[in-house]
């Protein structure tokens, strides 16, 4: 009898969820023919969830990517259809799972044979489905809190070497992702070669503050080989996270604070001027002027616009308000011709 109560308790849910999925589908469906892998994931540790996806079509990560804090991550690919997305993300929202929100978008599809999605709740609960009619080779392999899917291959080792890259990368979430990604390109990849790539992670509960809420979000429209070009961009975030966090530091008048910040992003970009500019600032701030001088000279030969900054801080509070501190800073400065301090003023 109990068996039977919770079946009848099962198809009532599931025929509610499939009301809702045909009531709305119709009024956001966008249909491309978006061929491609990706990869599903949640860190258990952190509770952050993200997709990370590479393809050869423009703008992969526009279709393919779709995360919320504290609700889940879906992939919608294959005859992509940005319904399986959307209304995805709402039904995990509403307290769905990830399996039967798709279930639902499955049976509300009028062609479920040629999608490939997958989806994760904030939960970890994981559902992934490639219809028979997914161009080959296509498949999909469910992990522990992750799934990787691909379709359109050029052979059938791309998602189990996902799989593989995934569970023995060490790091966090990004790291773990771009590892399957690039370990699905090493062993073929797309039949069709390579084009853009996406990553976006996700909060593993909201705050109720969006921008705060997702961690990264990074796209590479076009480029001839997109992963690499992700994981330049995924260093290059972190550094700026780093800046970021020196900004706030400076804010907070933790002049130590900043010093240690600025010096990390530092270490990850050492040709990057600008923060280069701000670690010398900081370090000026700090009493440490002489140590400063080296950093200062090196960025006014290359770009001598810094030089141009450098009297400005001080009067908005960003800069010691000492005439021979600034008078020192100068005097590693560059000189410059009389037609370009003309053109200055």
């Amino acid at each position: 009898m109990r068996k039977i109560i919770l079946l009848v308790i099962a198809l009532t849910l599931l025929f509610n969820v499939k009301s809702y999925a045909q009531e709305n589908i119709e009024k956001i469906s966008t249909i491309r023919p978006v061929h491609t892998y990706s990869i599903v994931a949640r860190d258990p540790e952190t509770g952050q969830m993200g997709v990370a996806v590479q393809s050869h079509w423009f703008s992969v990560g526009s279709l393919v990517t779709w995360a919320e804090a504290g609700v889940g991550a879906v992939a919608t690919q294959s005859f992509v259809d940005v319904t399986y997305g959307h209304l995805g993300l709402e039904l995990m929202r509403a307290g769905k799972t990830a399996q039967q929100a798709l279930e639902a978008l499955k049976l509300a599809d009028l062609h479920p044979e040629v999608r490939q999605v997958a989806m994760i709740d904030a939960q970890g609960n994981v559902a992934a489905h490639t219809g028979e009619k997914c161009i080959p080779d296509a498949g999909h392999i469910i992990g522990d809190n992750f799934s990787v899917q691909a379709n359109l291959m050029l052979n059938d080792k791309v998602w189990p070497a996902m799989k593989t890259a995934y569970e023995s990368t060490n790091g966090d979430l990004a790291d773990k992702m771009l590892a399957a990604l690039e370990a699905a390109q090493n062993v073929g990849g797309d039949i069709r070669g390579k084009q853009s790539a996406a990553i976006l992670i996700v909060r593993g509960e909201s705050t109720g503050r969006p921008w705060q809420d997702r961690i990264m979000e990074l796209r590479i429209e076009d480029h001839p080989t997109p992963v690499q070009e992700l994981k330049r961009l995924v260093k290059l975030h972190r550094a700026y996270d780093h800046m970021n966090k020196g900004d706030l530091a400076i804010e907070m008048n933790d002049v130590d604070g900043a010093l240690k910040e600025y010096g990390a992003a530092e270490e990850l970009f050492p040709d990057n001027l600008e923060m280069k500019f701000w670690h010398a600032i900081s370090l000026v701030n700090a009493g440490r002027v002489d140590e400063s001088l080296p950093l200062f000279k090196e960025i006014f030969s290359k770009d001598y616009n810094w030089a141009v900054l450098v009297p400005r801080l001080p009067k908005i509070d960003l800069l010691l308000k000492d005439e021979s501190v600034l008078k020192k800073i100068m005097s590693v400065a560059p000189v410059q011709k009389e037609s370009t301090k003309k053109e200055e003023m």
